[in-house]
Formats: C-alpha cells, sequence, structure tokens
C-alpha cells in the first residue's frame, strides 16, 4: 500500500510538473531571448509570495536584456515584454485591430462584476460600452462634475483643520493612506452613485467599509487573484466568486436600487448613475437613441463597480505619492504654493473653479512627474486577436492569436534613456518647452491608443483638487516616521511604501 501511494503520488507530481512548465520552450523556438521561468510561479515569484513588488519586478525585467522583445512568464503563460516605443505605436494604434483586447485573466462568467467592467469586455461589446461611457467623461460633464468633487475637497479640507484645531499648535503628522482613500471614495460615492457618505465624519460607512475590503490586497485576495488567473473552469465550476459577494452584493443593491428610484422620482444628475439610465433608455437622449444594444443588470452595475474599484485605490495612491514627492521637494511646493496664490488672487476671495484650476500648469506638471516616477499601472498588456506578424530588428516574429504582449510601463518611464536621472523628482520634465521632447510611447501611465484610460482626466482632476486644498492650507513637512528616500514593502501586486505615506501638515495661517 504504501508502495503504491508513494508510486500514485510521484505520478502526480511529475504530471503538475509537466503541465506548469509546458510552455517553458516557448521562446527558445522562437529565438526570442526570455528570462528563466520558475516551475508554477514563472517570472512573479517574488511577487505572488509577497516577497517583492511588482513595482520593482516589471523594472527588473525591463533592465535584464536590452532586445526590443523579451519573453517573460506570467506564472505558466508566456508574454511578450516590449521594450521599443516604435513596436508599441504599432500594437497600441497602428494595428490596434490585432490586440483590441486585454488579457483575459478572470473568465467570462455573464454574473461576475469583473469581468463585466469596461476593462474586461472585449470586442464589439467593449466598443458599444465605450461609447456609451465616453459621455461622462468629456470637458462638459466634467465641469458639471467639478462641483461635486470641489464640495468633497472642501469637507476634506475642513476635517485637516479640526486635526490641527485639536492638536498642540506645532503641526499634525499622519499616514496620508487613509485620508486620501476617504477623500476618493466620497468623490465616487457622489459623482458616480448620488451618495453623501462623508467619510471624515461617519468612518465606518458601508461604502467605504466595502471599497477597502474590495481593494485590500491581504494573502487571502491575492490566492483567489492566483487561483482564477490559473483555474478559471474550475473557479466557475465551484461557483467561486473573485470578490467577496458580500461586496458585490452590496453593489447589485446600491446600482439597482438608485436606477428604480431614480426613474420613478424622475431624478436627473450629473453623474454615472444618469448616464447608466440614459443609456438605458430610462432618461433618452439624442446621443443615446443610437445604441440599440440592451445592456443587462450585471453589465451595468459593473460600469459603477469598476469605477469605484479604480478610484478608490489608483486615485488615493496617485495623491500620496505627490503629497510625498511635495515633502521631499521644498522647492517644487514652494512653486505649486506660489501658483496657488496667484489663482486666489485672480478668484478674488471667491470658491476655486473648473477653470481656475485647469489653469494650474505647473501643479499639472507635478501630477505628470508623480505619474512618471510612481506610475498607478506599472505594467499593461494586449492580448493579439489575430495572427500578425513584426518586423523586429530585422526578424520576422509571429504573434499568434490568444498570445498576450506586455507594456513595461514602470521600465519605461524609469530609463535613462528616455528620462535622464529617472530617480530625480524633476517636474521640468513636463514644462511646455521640454513636454514635446518627450519621446512618444515611453510616457503611458494611463495607456496609450483607443484603450487609453477612460477615466484618465477625471482622476487627475481629483488629485488637483485635493492637492490645490492640501497645498493652500498646509506647508507638508516631514514626520518623524517618514521614510525619505521613498522605499516601497514587499506587497506583492500592489505599489505601496514599507512605512506608509507619513508626513506632517503644518498649518500656513499659523506661520
Amino acid at each position: 500500500m504504501l508502495w503504491e501511494t508513494l508510486i500514485l503520488g510521484s505520478i502526480l507530481l511529475y504530471l503538475f510538473y509537466r503541465w506548469a512548465t509546458q510552455n517553458f520552450d516557448f521562446f527558445e523556438k522562437r529565438g526570442i531571448p526570455y528570462d528563466k521561468p520558475v516551475p508554477v510561479f514563472g517570472s512573479l515569484i517574488d511577487i505572488t509570495l509577497r516577497r517583492g513588488s511588482i513595482f520593482y519586478t516589471i523594472k527588473d525585467l525591463y533592465n535584464k536584456n536590452k532586445e526590443s522583445i523579451y519573453g517573460i512568464f506570467f506564472q505558466t503563460t508566456p508574454v511578450y515584454l516590449i521594450r521599443d516605443p516604435e513596436l508599441l505605436r504599432k500594437i497600441t494604434v497602428k494595428e490596434f485591430d490585432h490586440f483590441m483586447n486585454h488579457r483575459d485573466f478572470f473568465g467570462d462568467s455573464p454574473h461576475d462584476l469583473f469581468t463585466n467592467s469596461l476593462i474586461q469586455l472585449k470586442d464589439e461589446k467593449w466598443k458599444d460600452m465605450r461609447s456609451t461611457l465616453s459621455p461622462a467623461f468629456t470637458g462638459s460633464r466634467l465641469r458639471q462634475m467639478f462641483e461635486l468633487i470641489n464640495q468633497v475637497a472642501e469637507q476634506s479640507a475642513k476635517y485637516l483643520q479640526q486635526l490641527q484645531t485639536a492638536g498642540n499648535g506645532e503641526g499634525v503628522e499622519l499616514e496620508l493612506k487613509d485620508y486620501a482613500t476617504r477623500f476618493a471614495t466620497d468623490v465616487i460615492a457622489s459623482t458616480a452613485f448620488g451618495l453623501q457618505v462623508n467619510s471624515f465624519e461617519n468612518k465606518d460607512n458601508q461604502f467605504f467599509m466595502s471599497g477597502k475590503k474590495a481593494t485590500t490586497f491581504n494573502w487571502k485576495l491575492n490566492l483567489r487573484f492566483t487561483l482564477f488567473i490559473h483555474f478559471k473552469s474550475l473557479m466557475k465550476f465551484l461557483k467561486m466568486e473573485l470578490f467577496d459577494p458580500s461586496i458585490t452584493n452590496y453593489f447589485r443593491r446600491l446600482v439597482l436600487d438608485a436606477l428604480k428610484y431614480r426613474k420613478e422620482q424622475n431624478i436627473r444628475r450629473a453623474d454615472m448613475i444618469n448616464l447608466l439610465m440614459e443609456a438605458r433608455g430610462l432618461f433618452p437622449t439624442e446621443s443615446t437613441k443610437s445604441h440599440t444594444r440592451n445592456w443587462t443588470d450585471t453589465e451595468m452595475v459593473a460600469q459603477c463597480f469598476i469605477f469605484f474599484f479604480a478610484g478608490f485605490e489608483t486615485v488615493s495612491t496617485l495623491i500620496c505619492f505627490a503629497a510625498h514627492e511635495l515633502m521631499e521637494n521644498p522647492e517644487v511646493q514652494e512653486k505649486v504654493y506660489q501658483e496657488i496664490e496667484e489663482v486666489n488672487e485672480r478668484l478674488d476671495g471667491k470658491q476655486v473653479t473648473y477653470e481656475a484650476l485647469q489653469s494650474m500648469k505647473y501643479l499639472d506638471m507635478v501630477i505628470s512627474e508623480t505619474l512618471r516616477k510612481w506610475p498607478g499601472a506599472v505594467n499593461l498588456d494586449r492580448m493579439c486577436t489575430k495572427d500578425i506578424v513584426l518586423e523586429v530588428d530585422g526578424k520576422r516574429i509571429e504573434i499568434k492569436k490568444g498570445e498576450t504582449i506586455m507594456i513595461p510601463v514602470v521600465g519605461l518611464q524609469h530609463d535613462p534613456q528616455y528620462f535622464p536621472n529617472p530617480e530625480k523628482f524633476d517636474p521640468e520634465r513636463f514644462s511646455s518647452e521640454n513636454k514635446d521632447n518627450i519621446k512618444p510611447f515611453t510616457y503611458m501611465p494611463f495607456g496609450e491608443g483607443p484603450r487609453i484610460c477612460i477615466g484618465s482626466r477625471f482622476a487627475l482632476l481629483e488629485a488637483k483638487a485635493i492637492l490645490y486644498y492640501l497645498v493652500r492650507d498646509f506647508r507638508i513637512a516631514p514626520a518623524k516616521k517618514s521614510t525619505i528616500p521613498m522605499k516601497l514593502g514587499n506587497t506583492g501586486f500592489q505599489v505601496a511604501p514599507k512605512n506608509g505615506y507619513w508626513l506632517k501638515l503644518i498649518s500656513r495661517s499659523k506661520q
């Protein structure tokens, strides 16, 4: 019996090894240099085991080889890492019809919110949803939504002022991520769902806590992501969901109840719920009469969910890194403050406006440089939708339907060939005199081509609004727990500092 067990175990172990290494000769057959993979983990062992950060892993893979194409492995899946900007132009723009979709990470369940969101939708479904949602992010819509964003920004500024008043008058030390996340949460609640939650006063409100639970990449969520990537069919058979059902059910009720209530009460508001009602024909407009697709409840809810999921983490992280860089670079912070003072002088005591905020070009430069040094998406992907032959360094490389390419955003944006002294925080790279010197397709924090992030302008507007109030009211200084220079922690698929975003806020009115 013992021998039978050992033999059976050996056979199963061998079969597992064969499965885990079946594609490891993929690039060797094609004559493409590649990173030697680790069985099961591929090129991502440090990320999967949370021994490192995806930020540093992608940078290291980018720097391992200078060829235009380098082979890496996402666990057992071979992936073409593209280093050449001209090749990236071809993939994301010129030959977009061959690389229209993102990689299918989590299957195609008709009930799953993530797989039905704009990020994961494919082909014609993606095109239809993109055109449906695009009106939400036009200049006129953003101008309308700015009033909602500004209300939340003012609330957040008052919260910090209250902390100052309650303190000893020497400034307040705080870990900024919680503050920035509450701001981002309240903005999304207002602009997407029409809710006023005020997470600064109602700290444990369900909207905020649901978002925190959905975006905290602890070992459980890391494991779920890994299992869904490798065993989609098994997860579907077991009826497992990527996110905790309590979270997804909460968002379903939130969106569907809002749709029903607004229809009954004929309530119209400049937010995403209103846009989805127009798309469904509940509030017909000229722009929606041409839309013929009938969107399901899940597809409707999914767009609000991904807007929330992306905004909750991405925007708050951008705010935190920008504030940290202003703390590390006081001369940059002073320039931002002087620009704010000039804007306020023109406003003559009036509330900041959309136009006034958009006129702040140096603040734009600061945010652009923050996104270069600390991109929210350190890598992007595209999946080949039909076979294509690419000319690369004098060689013909055939990429087949279903194969994946990776855009190493953080590698390109930290390449001294394109951004000299890349570890230096230098907003002047994005001045009107210098920004045209940036080589196209080396700076793409929001992607490029038709699949560029639809909400990028909204995210930038959010970040500018909160930074306006933060620098207007406070001088950002190092706290006792501040880490200078910034060091990232071993946070796996998330980009987060080792010791948090600690800083000290000193009221300008007391200086």
